[in-house]
């Protein structure tokens, strides 16, 4: 172990990067190397069941105690993704999404409509990486007024070294050196706010209660309520949970240790023979949207007891060095999540709240679903469900040769997404071009088997129909 770590550490070392940062990924690299899968089975936990966590609709009553502990309050959004499954060299956060606007450009909108709202300027911070920085800092200068009570409007999160599938080696890539280095996930939030002195700094002035969110996810917006609840109940941490659906039924569910305490499991810690029931969303009901509050004494507290490093489970995520590009070396980014931290914290809790909540871009799907008129934006800067959209979300599967990166959706929607309130669900097989003013309503399946694109008329109506080009 020591002799195959040695080139990790020197090359790490090298970088700049502090002793604690490098024990950290020693202990994450220990795991892949030693085959430890950290699995968690069907008999270290229970499902949890309605009525053992808070529900956001019960929670009215706590929101005069969340617009008085908002003065104490921060909002962290992590942004260290480039979005590189989707093809993307840029920031995720600054695709444009809505009516023209960048993530970034609706996150700053949401904190200045807060801000109006509570009557003073909350202040906001980003987790950037090494690779978003720059572009984040230069796109937030706009924003004049953003920066608040001298809290730095971000901080990094640290990095770690690829390594290569073939050897288990560090990634070396002349071509581009950046490309050698991953984020380690958003669960380095944890020591990146010790080593950045962004912790020291929140506490020295006042500032008890962090709210962090995705910056993809628009849904996530600082409620009174929440907020109420959390800080009445003197919780250390509070993950926001929503209700599983089948789209949902790979993701990572809410579960309940042996000894009470409640844990996030994901699809790559549940033992193989164990998928199915790891799906039945019946039997793990909730699913994590990876928006948190934490109690930011009760994490000092916690870092303090282990030395500033909360052990958290790895996660292997298979990758090529370079994401853009098929043909590179694979290697593994070994990387961490936030929502893991809440087996750690004493008395930590979840609360159900509306899938408004939850409006993630993971993938091109996703993408073209915001872009649609299923969401509309708010004057208050909030990422809606249409009125006129019944239901729940369309279901969307987009053909991953065609539609995979960005650039391949762009190119296929030229004219933004077709209209989807009236749709149920849209699967595209194949390469198809949608013209200007289509509409797709209900159960629609459309597929080209030629080798050439296949174009939708402008103005088509769609409905019910399978269409085979």
């Amino acid at each position: 172990m020591n002799a195959l770590f040695r080139p990790f550490a020197e090359k790490m070392r090298k970088s700049g990067l502090a002793p604690i940062v490098i024990e950290s990924f020693r202990r994450y690299y220990s795991m892949l190397v030693q085959g430890e899968p950290g699995l968690i089975s069907k008999a270290d936990i229970d499902p949890v069941t309605e009525g053992e966590i808070a529900d956001f609709e019960k929670l009215t009553e706590f929101a005069s105690a969340g617009r008085a502990a908002a003065q104490k309050a921060v909002c962290i959004k992590l942004n260290g993704g480039l979005g590189t499954s989707m093809g993307l060299s840029i920031p995720k956060a600054l695709i444009k999404v809505k009516n023209g606007l960048s993530f970034l450009d609706i996150i700053v909108r949401q904190i200045f409509s807060c801000r109006q709202k509570l009557g003073f300027k909350l202040p906001v911070t980003f987790m950037n990486s090494f690779s978003t920085e720059t572009h984040t800092l230069q796109a937030l200068s706009r924003y004049k007024e953003l920066p608040a009570a001298d809290v730095p409007l971000s901080f990094l999160q640290h990095k770690f070294p690829k390594v290569l599938q073939d050897g288990l080696g560090p990634a070396i890539w002349p071509a581009d050196p950046d490309l050698e280095w991953n984020p380690p996930g958003h669960g380095d939030i944890y020591l990146a706010l010790v080593t950045s002195g962004m912790l020291k700094t929140l506490l020295d002035k006042g500032i008890l209660y962090a709210f962090i969110s995705n910056s993809d996810n628009l849904g996530a917006i600082i409620d009174d309520a929440i907020l109420g609840y959390f800080a009445e109940n003197d919780l250390p941490f509070l993950m926001e949970v929503t209700d599983r659906t089948e789209a949902d039924s790979k993701g990572g569910h809410l579960a309940r240790l042996k000894d009470g305490r409640l844990t996030l499991r994901e699809v790559a810690q549940c033992p193989e023979e164990e998928l199915d029931e790891f799906q039945n969303i019946k039997l793990y009901r909730y699913f994590n949207t990876n928006t948190i509050w934490v109690n930011l004494v009760a994490l000092k507290e916690l870092l303090e007891a282990h030395h500033n490093v909360i052990n958290l489970p790895v996660i292997i995520n298979p990758k090529t060095v370079d994401p853009r590009d098929d043909s590179s070396p694979a290697v593994y980014q070994l990387e961490t999540a936030v929502g893991a931290a809440i087996s750690t914290f004493e008395g930590a809790m979840a609360v159900r709240v509306p899938r408004a909540r939850f409006v993630p871009v993971k993938k091109c799907n996703d993408l073209l679903l915001l872009w649609s008129d299923c969401f509309v934006l708010t004057d208050d800067a909030h990422v809606i469900k249409n009125p006129r959209r019944k239901g729940a979300m369309p279901l969307i599967k987009l053909d991953s040769r065609y539609y995979k990166k960005i650039d391949q959706l762009k190119a296929r929607f030229p004219y933004g997404a077709p209209s989807l309130v009236d749709c149920v669900t849209l699967e595209v097989k194949g390469d198809v071009v949608f013209g200007k003013g289509v509409a797709i309503k209900g159960n629609v399946v459309i597929t080209n088997n030629s080798d050439r694109p296949f174009t939708i008329a402008d103005g088509s109506v769609i409905e019910n129909d399978v269409i085979l080009a």
